[in-house]
């Protein structure tokens, strides 16, 4: 890992003529210029929130920014990512965002962390920066990075994204709430989907990275009224903005009067959800995709059922499988016959987890869903089904 300098306190001749819209501003001036050349900002994650916070703030002059990521570039990423390329493909992301980065302002200093970020080095890579801007898409990483955040007393920079809607705020400081005081507990595993699941309009990490951009130069330039204690609430289908004001929760675990959250825990095991290393095993109730293709070969008796949404079957489909939309599936029970197996499928296999638990409970005792969804029949089974 690179060590963290501070950067000389004066503008070259170069940066007085690179920066020079920003210094004719009163409110930036060589002064605030300088507050950013000597700032040090971590971005968690390089795809859709951390790709438009990257370029505008290197373009803006922070001078070091530290970047989380440990992915690679895939093709769906090209959508939103837009600090990755098609000739990225294959590559680190963090090596493709440096890259960008130094190709917009050589003069920012890059530190790569290309780890993912965990209970046993969040506090150690944080400690070093002045401000956490938080790009993440998972619950897991969101209050593992609140929590580092509260206990070393960093500002955190939050968005999130889901379909067309965002969400955008500053936690962590002395006068504000955190992120568990908005969210006490996390939702059930399963229940929000995530983009990959429910998908993402491209445009739209662009506007909401770049509010996080934003609230990271006014903090760093000490100007304007920062997202503290108001969650900002977009909207891009009706172009509209919300704002709702938040409290700091006197019984937060982490931020509260008496804090019972003093060191960083679990957050995989705090969440329900399995560590992305963590080998996944088939549960009682599950199939995996390998054993489908099998038993439809032999030609055994099952009903094969695709709860995706229409079209998501007109990208990819499993022939064999019926169509039935999770959201249609309480009105069409009538369709599936409850003496005979059932196999549910989705995209990835949330949606079909779901449909499993709606059969059982409406009596349909042989259900199994069939892990991965149609993108591990894809790895698996049949390349040459598309991804998406």
């Amino acid at each position: 890992m690179s060590t963290v300098t501070t950067a000389p306190a004066t503008l070259t001749s170069e940066e007085l003529q690179r920066y020079s819209r920003h210094l004719i501003l009163p409110e930036v001036g060589p002064e605030g210029q300088l507050k950013l050349k000597q700032a040090k900002v971590l971005l968690v994650g390089t795809g859709g929130l951390g790709a438009p916070m990257a370029l505008y703030l290197s373009a803006a002059g922070v001078g070091t920014l530290g970047l989380v990521d440990f992915d690679v570039v895939d093709r769906s990423n090209l959508q939103r990512q837009v600090i990755h390329g098609t000739s990225d493909i294959g590559r680190k992301k963090i090596d493709s965002a440096a890259a960008s980065i130094a190709e917009i302002n050589p003069n920012v200093k890059v530190v790569k962390h290309e780890v993912a970020l965990s209970s046993e080095n969040a506090l150690d890579i944080l400690k070093d920066y002045d401000i956490v801007a938080d790009g993440t898409d998972n619950f897991p990483t969101r209050y593992l990075v609140n929590d580092a955040c509260v206990l070393l007393r960093k500002p955190n920079v939050y968005g999130s994204i889901f379909r067309f809607e965002g969400q955008a705020s500053v936690f962590a400081t002395e006068d504000a709430p955190c992120y568990r005081c908005l969210y006490p507990e996390p939702p059930p595993p399963g229940l929000v989907p995530s983009c990959a699941e429910g998908g993402v309009l491209g445009i739209l990490p662009g506007v909401v990275g770049l509010i996080q951009a934003t609230e990271v130069v006014k903090l760093i330039l000490g100007q304007g009224e920062p997202l503290k204690g108001r969650l900002l609430l977009y909207d891009a289908l009706a172009m509209r903005f919300r704002e709702l004001k938040l409290r700091k929760n006197p019984e937060c675990p982490v931020c509260g009067e008496h804090p019972t959250v003093t060191k960083l825990i679990d957050y995989h095991q705090f969440c329900g959800v399995p560590k992305s290393t963590e080998v996944p095993q088939v549960a009682s109730g599950d199939i995996s995709p390998v054993e489908v293709k099998a038993r439809l070969d032999r030609g055994e008796d099952f009903q094969l059922i695709d709860v995706r949404e229409v079209f998501e079957h007109q990208i990819c489909n499993i022939p064999q499988a019926k169509l039935i939309p999770l959201g249609e599936l309480p009105k069409r029970l009538s369709e599936i016959d409850p003496a005979r197996e059932v196999v549910v499928h989705c995209k990835m296999g949330g949606r079909s987890a779901k449909a499993a638990d709606l059969l059982r409970a409406n009596g349909y005792t042989k259900v199994l869903n069939m892990t991965g969804g149609i993108l591990a029949w894809s790895d698996k089974v049949d390349p040459k089904v598309p991804k998406y």
